[in-house]
């Protein structure tokens, strides 16, 4: 997150602790994205991204909203990430921008 435009960083710092549920990542997880990476979704630079995805994936997110335009919010990606899910028996991924989740 230290990368994060300092606008990101406030809006994260903004969220109450009581709608944080800190998970983390097990070797389920990591053989998943991994899997990701053998699939060709995305190269192995991009294993972090992978993980992400992975672990929201594997614990059932109701969405994984990202910044991430090149490795993770991109309909190609999505698509491939999903098809890999399906075929390892997870249920697909809700992967959307901050826009698409925001309210006014």
């Amino acid at each position: 997150m230290s990368d994060a435009p300092q606008h990101i960083r406030d809006f994260l710092d903004d969220i109450p602790e009581s709608h944080i549920e800190r998970v983390f990542l097990t070797e389920e997880a990591k053989n998943l994205a991994e899997r990701y990476i053998v699939e060709g979704v995305v190269g192995e630079s991009s294993l972090n991204d992978c993980r992400h995805v992975a672990l929201a994936t594997f614990v059932e997110a109701d969405v994984l909203v990202s910044w991430n335009f090149k490795h993770i919010v991109k309909l190609n990606k999505i698509y491939r990430y999903n098809a890999i899910n399906k075929l390892l028996g997870y249920r697909e991924i809700e992967i959307r921008t901050p826009e698409e989740v925001s309210y006014d």
